[in-house]
Order: C-alpha cells, then sequence, then structure tokens
C-alpha cells in the first residue's frame, strides 16, 4: 500500500520590509506563521535565538561618551596616563563613534569631579584616575595591593 501524500501549503508573509515564503503541512500553518511573526518585532527587525533584543541592543545604543569612561576608569584603565586619541581609540574598539571634543568635554567633567586628573599642558593633556575606583567589597585595587605587600613582609620575617 503505498502512503499518500501530504497536502503541502505554501505561504508568503510580508512585514516591515521582510518577506517569507512557508511551506507546510495544513496542520503546521499555525504554528509556523506565529513562529515567524513572534520573531518580528513592531518595527520589522528579526531576533533570533542566541541575539540580543532590539530593547537590549537599544540600551546599549543609550550609553553616553561620559558613560563609557567612567566603565573605563571602573575598569582600571586609566591607572596609567592616557592621551584624548587613546581615548578615542578605546571608546572606537568598544564599538562607539563619538567626536573627539564629545569626549574631551567628558573628560574635562570628570577632571572637575575629581575623578581623574590631567597632566601636561593644553591640546597635549593626558588624562589619569585621581582615585581609584572602589571595588565590590568596599576597598580600592590600591589598599588591596597594600594588603598584600603586608601579608608578604609579615611572612618575611
Amino acid at each position: 500500500m503505498a502512503s499518500q501524500p501530504e497536502n503541502r501549503i505554501t505561504v508568503k508573509l510580508k512585514k516591515a520590509g521582510w518577506e517569507v515564503e512557508i511551506t507546510c503541512t495544513e496542520e503546521q500553518l499555525k504554528r509556523s506563521i506565529e513562529s515567524v511573526l513572534s520573531s518580528l518585532d513592531t518595527k520589522g527587525n528579526i531576533s533570533l535565538p542566541g541575539q540580543p533584543s532590539s530593547a537590549e541592543a537599544l540600551d546599549s545604543s543609550k550609553k553616553t561618551s561620559r558613560g563609557i569612561i567612567i566603565e573605563l576608569w571602573q575598569d582600571g584603565w586609566f591607572s596609567e596616563p592616557r592621551s584624548l586619541s587613546e581615548v578615542d581609540e578605546e571608546i572606537k574598539r568598544k564599538g562607539y563613534n563619538w567626536d573627539k571634543t564629545a569626549i574631551s568635554h567628558a573628560l574635562t567633567d570628570l577632571v572637575r569631579e575629581t575623578t581623574l586628573t590631567r597632566q601636561g599642558n593644553p591640546r597635549s593633556y593626558s588624562y589619569v584616575q585621581k582615585r581609584p575606583p572602589q571595588s565590590k567589597e568596599g576597598n580600592s585595587p590600591k589598599n588591596e595591593k597594600s594588603d598584600n605587600s603586608t601579608d608578604r613582609s609579615l611572612g618575611e620575617q
């Protein structure tokens, strides 16, 4: 006895610049359409498993140059003097592209707030942390280092 071929249906969906063609059985149709439509957000952006949603991408696009510079400071990146060009390159490496004047203004604000200090002459400043960021335990990296050196000196006695 030969089995009967399944009746397959082909449907084309168009939404917000996307065109999808689905070919499936009648029983699979509703689930397939719901799956396709649920993966498209209201603006027509597709979200695939394992990729950030458009809301997560929007959050990362709302970061300011000041916010990224503060993140760099918290990571200890300003433990060494850094020029405006170095800061600009690091921000670009992280995937952001701001004008150097915006970065310069953010750095100047952080100098005024005593988070950073600047060394050198106008047009050739270097920026370095004035105070180290607080670690999660409430100790600064500098304090942790001095604690370790105390432990070593006690062990050597």
